[in-house]
């Protein structure tokens, strides 16, 4: 008798699967929790259209503009009346996108420029440059149309005003020089 509850014991063992499993409440139907690990994927970038007209007269014509979040590039066009100079760039920021048009003095027009981004217009100025004898002294920005963000670097606790729409990304922080 013994040994047929033995060999009962032995078989009922290899019938019946085993239920004990290293953690409390771990069986087959829980599912445990995985940790998983995302690497931060490239910078969002945003498509730039910079265009600009004179109509009018318009010789020596400068197009400056950011041509990324951290260079300025520059253009001399011929700006004939009627005509636009068109360029388009990558940015990451759409925020720091800005320009600057100036035509030579002592000739007078129109100047229109416009910031696109991502093909909406965001930014548009319009000015009318008369036209001067000489060249004003008490204002040496005469004949420059300003559009977006400033072309020079920001002064540090200085903020470059949103384009609508866009969002805001804060400026990297930079240790503190000693």
């Amino acid at each position: 008798m013994a040994a047929a509850t033995a060999s009962a014991l032995l078989l009922a063992g290899q019938l019946l699967p085993a239920s004990a499993f290293a953690e409390p409440g771990a069986g087959p139907d829980v599912e445990q929790p995985q940790t998983e690990v995302t690497e931060p994927g490239p910078p969002l970038l945003y498509n730039i259209t910079y265009r600009v007209r004179a109509d009018g007269t318009s010789r020596r014509a400068v197009v400056a503009y950011k041509a990324d979040d951290h260079n300025i590039n520059s253009e001399q066009p011929n700006l004939l009346p009627g005509q636009t100079f068109e360029v388009n760039t990558v940015m990451t920021d759409p925020n720091l996108a800005g320009l600057e048009l100036s035509i030579d003095w002592p000739y007078g027009s129109n100047l229109h420029c416009e910031i696109l981004v991502d093909e909406q217009i965001v930014v548009q100025a319009d000015q009318f440059i008369a036209p001067r004898l000489l060249r004003p002294k008490d204002d040496p920005l005469y004949g420059v149309l300003h559009c977006g963000a400033p072309l020079n670097d920001a002064v540090v606790g200085e903020s470059v005003p949103d384009l609508p729409g866009y969002p805001t990304q804060p400026a990297p922080e930079t240790a503190p020089q000693m």
